[in-house]
This record gives C-alpha cells, structure tokens and sequence, in this order.
C-alpha cells in the first residue's frame, strides 16, 4: 500500500492561479504520452508516486491521451483506487474536450453535445464524480463560442468540474471566452497554450498580456518541446528516441544541425548555472511568475526529480536572458 511522503509539501513552491483560490504546483504532471497500455504499469505507478511525493498535486489529462485515446484516463483511474484514494482532496486533477474520440458529427470540436457527453465518459474513466478543472481543449471553428462556454458552465453547475479552463485558444478568442463565461458566473480560471524557448507565440502574439490583463492563469504545454530541449538531442537522434520514430509531434527532419548547434549553445548557458537542458527550459518558462505552472511529462520517476530540479533556480539575469535570446535569434 502507497504512503505519500511526509514531506511532499516542503519544497514546492505553489502558485495562485490567476485572481482565484486556487493555487497549482509550479510544475505539473502531463499525462499525454507514457500512461497506455504500450507502457509498463509499474513505471506508470512509479512517475505518479515520485511526483506526488515531491509535491506535484497536479495530474492533466484530456479524453483523447494514451495512446489509444481514453488510456490514460482509464490508468490514472486505477491509480485513484490502488493509490491515491486516501488523497483525492490533495489532488488537482484535469481534463479536457475537444478532439476525436468517436465516428460520427458529435465526436469532437465544442458542440454542447459533445462536450458534456465526453465530459462524462472522462469521469467514468477515472471513477470520479467531478474533475477539478475541466478545458475546451480546442475552439470550434463551427460552433457559437456561446455554446462551448456554456457548456463548460453547465459542468460547473452540474458539479461535475470545479473550475474552467480553455487551450489553445488566441489572445481574442480568450478575452471572448472570458467575457461569456463571466456573464454566465462561471469564471475563466486558467488557459493551456504551447511555450517554450523555442516557441514564444503566446508572447508574440499578445496571449500572455491578455492573461494579464483578465488575471487568468497559464498552465503550459511542451516547454521542454517535446523533449528537444534535453540532453537527449545534443549529439543527434539517438535510437529508440521520439524523433527517431517519426513522430507525429517530433520528426527527424526538425532535428537540423543548426537547432543542435543551437541546443548544445544553450546546453552551455545551463552548465553555467549549475543546471541541465531541460531545468534551464524549464525555469526559462517559469521566470517572473507570468506562467503559473508548467507541464512535464515522464518515463521514468527519474525525469520527475530531473524536473523538479529546475526548481532550485528561477532566477535570471539580464545577460543570461539576452545570451538566450542570442542563441534563439542567432
């Protein structure tokens, strides 16, 4: 039987989430690969253990993770009974609605069809009656934005969910969203956008000053890029490694010499500060408190307390950031 560690709480720092109660861990479990059925379920248990041990009281996921879509609900649900049932109300746990899961018109997107019909095939996933944060994962070219915020405030009002949250979504489309879900009296609580060194769209492109400016909170995807920005990639595309498959979300061809000469630049910067690729990323994004928590994924317990590491070193100085930017632009 699974006894959290005593401890968990002591190092972690926990960040409020925009202007509302609720506080997240400066760094948050991703369970977007690595929790199927392809997967040992040993080292599933393990990254959930040392996680939680080490503070990180958040778990995301979305209808559509495993693989196969609905894996790693159905895992973390076993988990919830064999693990952390003593623990739910430590936990924030998150899901999402957006992409395919079933053939036919109302198997995606953000109709209120879909939305609240996935909603409920989540929470049967995982054995619970209400998730704490549940997203439209993606806007709906198709559908009113009215429809889709109401029914992420239907979930709230039916006590399925406890806060609300959107991904993927502009700058415009969140002040939109922002504005019908104020109106209704569910209040937008967090948005979920991809952002990393190597990808600074949400700055860019105005997303982070509109949380700002409607004092959301930001829970960030991918800052590690899918696990470019490691040690992993330095001399080349190891085997067995993600972009050595072709994956869908990482393929040989991004790995140039140019993005590994920058990455090894980069590597070097890090060294500097006492910290590995990855915890430089990682503190990178999490810099000046803009970004409430990032989002890590795991194969191992191991990359959990790699992660974790990045925490002993947020700060940054000018010439650090500057030398960054130079690798980046250069």
């Amino acid at each position: 039987m699974y006894t959290a560690h005593p401890d968990r709480y002591a190092h972690m720092p926990y960040r409020r989430t925009g202007r509302s109660g609720l506080k997240l861990p400066a760094l948050s479990l991703g369970l977007w690969h690595n929790f199927g059925p392809d997967r040992p379920v040993e080292t599933q248990r393990a990254i959930l253990r040392r996680a939680f041990d080490l503070g990180i009281t958040h778990f995301d996921l979305a209808n559509n993770y495993g693989p196969p879509p609905g894996a790693a609900e159905s895992a973390l649900g076993e988990f919830l009974k064999t693990d952390f049932a003593p623990y739910r109300d430590e936990l924030v746990i998150s899901t999402k609605a957006g992409y395919l899961m079933w053939p036919g018109p109302y198997g995606e997107w953000g109709s209120r069809k879909y939305v609240l019909s996935s909603l409920d095939q989540s929470l049967k996933r995982m054995g619970l009656d209400h998730v704490d944060i549940f997203y439209s994962h993606r806007p709906d070219p198709e559908t009113p934005l009215e429809e889709t915020m109401g029914a992420l405030h239907s979930a709230v009002q039916q006590g399925k969910a406890l806060y609300v949250g959107v991904s993927n979504y502009s700058a415009e489309q969140t002040r939109e969203a922002a504005r019908i879900l104020g109106e209704l009296g569910t209040p937008l609580l967090i948005h979920q956008p991809r952002y990393s060194m190597l990808d600074r769209r949400p700055e860019s492109e105005g997303l982070l000053d509109a949380l700002d400016e409607l004092q959301v909170g930001s829970i960030v995807f991918s800052p590690l890029e899918q696990g470019v920005l490691t040690a992993r990639y330095l001399d080349g595309i190891p085997e067995g490694s993600r972009a050595a498959s072709d994956s869908p979300f990482l393929n040989s061809d991004a790995l140039t010499d140019e993005l590994v000469g920058k990455l090894r630049a980069l590597d070097d910067i890090a060294a500097s500060r006492g910290q590995s690729l990855a915890q430089l990323a990682l503190a990178w994004v999490l810099r000046g408190g803009r970004v409430t928590s990032a989002l890590v994924g795991a194969s191992s317990a191991r990359q959990i307390e790699d992660s974790v590491g990045a925490l002993d070193n947020l700060e940054f100085e000018a010439d650090e950031l500057a030398r960054i930017d130079a690798v980046i632009n250069g």
